[in-house]
């Protein structure tokens, strides 16, 4: 691969502007840039990111994301990214290893671990589905936006990004129940037709993990065991999955 020299690195982060200035006049998310661009003028042949946003408050993490999305989209070198958060993860991985004491509790595409039942021991309120989705229309009238994935379609807050534009839907299991007839006169405006693929106890024995087949997508919702029972849920009975909230998440 052809080296990276510092100007390159420079305006893949678009530091230029704060190149004049000491590091004193630097915020936490523009230091973290230049510390980024430093080491990749080095010419890595493996980017290594311990918990880069971890000294960073919300508004300055949410300023540095787009550009280590630029990182991963751009670069051909391979990221290794450390970190505790569940947001960052969704918005930023391709692959995922879930780690606990040391050892490795689950390994894969990120879309599959985050939305594994086994997994969520380690994840907690964390676990939920990570969707590839399009932008595909937008309801002015409301503020909404469709986006549609492979097995359905969600309204979602507008956000003002253009149609077509490929985006990551995080959907947590705690905002999905489960009904087996189809709902009616409800608030809840995303409501999708599943198959139940799965059941396992949660963490706690009252809880349940319930994971659903949606066309070629799998969500996950938390319910109660006394629910999975009083509705006799079992691998391959239909059901429809009711989703309060979901985000995009890129």
């Amino acid at each position: 691969a052809q080296a990276m020299s510092l100007d390159v690195a420079i305006d893949l982060l678009g530091i230029a502007h704060l190149l004049d200035r000491s590091t004193g006049q630097l915020s936490g998310g523009e230091r973290q840039r230049v510390a980024i661009a430093r080491a990749l003028a080095t010419q890595p042949r493996l980017l290594l990111l311990d918990e880069p946003l971890a000294s960073l408050d919300a508004a300055r993490r949410q300023d540095i994301l787009p550009w280590l999305e630029r990182l991963r989209d751009e670069l051909k070198i391979p990221m290794l990214y450390v970190t505790h958060s569940s947001d960052e993860v969704a918005r930023l991985a391709e692959t995922l290893v879930v780690l606990d004491a040391g050892k490795a509790k689950a390994c894969g595409p990120v879309s599959q671990v985050l939305a594994a039942t086994d997994a969520s021991r380690v994840l907690g309120d964390d676990a939920g589905a990570l969707l590839s989705a399009t932008v595909a229309e937008r309801d002015t009238r409301w503020q909404l936006s469709r986006v549609d994935f492979e097995g359905g379609s969600l309204w979602l807050r507008e956000t003002g990004l253009a149609l077509g534009r490929k985006v990551r839907e995080r959907v947590l299991a705690r905002d999905v129940s489960v009904t087996t007839l189809a709902p009616q006169q409800t608030s809840i405006q995303n409501v999708l037709q599943c198959v139940v693929q799965a059941i396992t106890e949660d963490t706690h024995s009252s809880q349940a993990l319930v994971q659903l087949v949606c066309g070629g997508s799998v969500l996950l919702a938390r319910i109660t065991a006394r629910a999975v029972d009083a509705l006799q849920l079992a691998p391959g009975r239909p059901v429809w999955a009711q989703i309060k909230t979901a985000a995009l998440v890129e």
